[in-house]
């Protein structure tokens, strides 16, 4: 069956000399494995170039139902990168962001409110302007909603810690991390009241980012199964310290 779909790139490895697999993220038929013959060839038709990671595509493919492996017959760019590839910030948080998405999101399921999700945040940060420094920070939030664990809102001026098991705020204490104290509960607070656009009306100390980020990766940690370390935080850390 020919489909024509919408797609995001995760990952791509090598096959044999000259082909490669490719992991894509499809609005029709979710996390899909693609082999591109020739990719790596010199006249190929579909370039390894096209499929960088998190690069927003519109594909037609030949899909065959109970296959591991699916046909592209062609492809186009939906949205050409103007600044990822460019901008050292920007292509850091792609990064992040590309390595979180492969941790969490295995299963070919179906889920267009997620891949739109998906889409619209990748293609806002290529065209973003002003600070960029809590862009990753938002994302996670965001993308706990449709993952099943988004925080309740209970903030109050007296649930100010964070109980990163259940969840919600709260105004016992422990383990930090199991209980954020209250500066990060703050601002986690915040960013859920904010949209994309509305960011660059916060501002966060590089410190205070930083422990934001940990805090965030240990509540995925908690309540996504497998969620295995996340390297490229530290080129983030790096990044956004200079």
């Amino acid at each position: 069956m020919l489909l024509t779909t919408r797609g995001i790139v995760f990952n791509q490895v090598k096959y044999g000399e000259t082909s490669i697999i490719a992991k894509i993220y499809t609005e029709q038929s979710g996390l899909q494995s693609f082999l591109i013959r020739g990719a790596r060839s010199k006249h190929a038709r579909i370039r390894a170039a096209h499929l960088q990671h998190l690069a927003l595509l519109e594909l037609e493919v030949n899909q065959r139902s109970n296959k591991d492996i699916q046909y592209l017959k062609s492809l186009k760019i939906a949205h050409p990168f103007r600044e990822i590839p460019f901008n050292v910030k920007k292509s850091a948080i792609a990064m992040f962001l590309n390595e979180v998405l492969y941790k969490v999101i295995r299963e070919e399921e179906t889920n267009p409110e997620l891949f739109r999700f998906l889409f619209n945040a990748i293609q806002f940060l290529d065209l973003k302007t002003g600070t960029l420094g809590l862009f990753h920070h938002l994302f996670l939030v965001r993308l706990s909603r449709y993952l099943g664990f988004y925080p309740r809102d209970n903030y109050t001026g007296r649930l100010t810690n964070f109980n990163l098991q259940e969840g919600e705020f709260t105004d016992t204490t422990g383990p930090e991390n199991l209980i954020a104290p209250a500066n990060l509960g703050g601002h986690l607070h915040d960013l859920m009241q904010v949209s994309f656009e509305e960011l660059n009306g916060l501002s966060i100390g590089p410190a205070e980012r930083q422990g934001l980020l940990e805090m965030l990766l240990n509540y995925y940690r908690l309540h996504v199964p497998g969620f295995s370390t996340v390297k490229s935080h530290m080129v983030l850390a790096e990044v956004f310290s200079q």
